[in-house]
């Protein structure tokens, strides 16, 4: 078999699939020309367009669904999904699960047995003693929590964006995650811009170029985040970025 590496809910990383055909029509791919696919979506529980718990637990709620994913259309074991903790409990936790067939699944944990062993045993039983002193319901409405954070953080980045890049550059509006995809209108490449002009000024974004196989290509994107600054400082960051690209234009 061959192995396709794909992605989930996180934008701007390569989405193998996404760029010719419909999501569903993935697995059908794999059944004809024989192949695995690894759905690799840290992302998936920072959806912003629902509410988890009130979804999951109220009959007849209006709210939409959590976004499908490739393993809950896969009949024919030939999924393997990657979850992670860090992004809904704690970055230094290091901790993610896997899901899919058994006999795949086992090899990965003998594999991991004579390479890295496996995580810290601390941070393992204490993810452990949380989940299951929370519960499903518990989790759900942790997960809710942080992402009305999230939410909010976004909403503060992109408010900024219209405020200031608007003419400027264009940009989708995420569903999920916490990084907002950036096009500048009218450069070929965000290199000096980016990595010299914005950095000297303490403006932290990250090339687009980062995610190309060619890393020397030329690029018009960039990556801003929005996990850890504030909505005073993301309007600071976009003004500055504003100014330097009528400057280069």
């Amino acid at each position: 078999m061959d192995m396709c590496v794909t992605c989930g809910s996180q934008e701007g990383l390569c989405k193998v699939f996404e760029m010719i055909v419909n999501p569903g029509d993935n697995i059908l791919l794999a059944r004809k020309y024989d192949f695995l696919i690894i759905e690799d979506d840290p992302y998936y529980f920072m959806q912003f367009n629902k509410k988890f718990l009130t979804y999951r637990r109220v009959a007849g709620c209006l709210c939409q669904p959590w976004a499908p994913t490739f393993l809950s259309m896969d009949v024919d074991g030939r999924v393997i999904r990657a979850d992670s903790f860090s992004k809904v409990l704690s970055s230094g936790l290091r901790i993610g699960f896997i899901t899919g067939p058994k006999p795949l699944i086992e090899r990965i944990v003998l594999h991991t047995e004579v390479s890295t062993m496996h995580n810290s045993t601390f941070t393992q039983l204490l993810v452990s003693q949380l989940l299951h002193q929370w519960g499903e319901e518990g989790f759900l409405a942790h997960v809710e929590r942080v992402t009305d954070f999230y939410r909010k953080q976004r909403d503060a980045l992109l408010a900024a964006a219209d405020k200031w890049l608007s003419g400027l550059a264009e940009w989708h509006v995420p569903t999920a995650g916490m990084f907002l995809w950036v096009k500048i209108k009218g450069l070929h490449d965000v290199r000096t811009l980016i990595e010299e002009k914005a950095f000297k000024k303490e403006i932290f974004m990250l090339p687009g170029y980062n995610f190309y196989l060619d890393s020397s290509a030329p690029c018009p994107y960039f990556r801003a985040s929005f996990s850890l600054a504030s909505p005073e400082q993301m309007d600071m960051a976009f003004q500055g970025l504003a100014q330097f690209i009528k400057e280069s234009l």
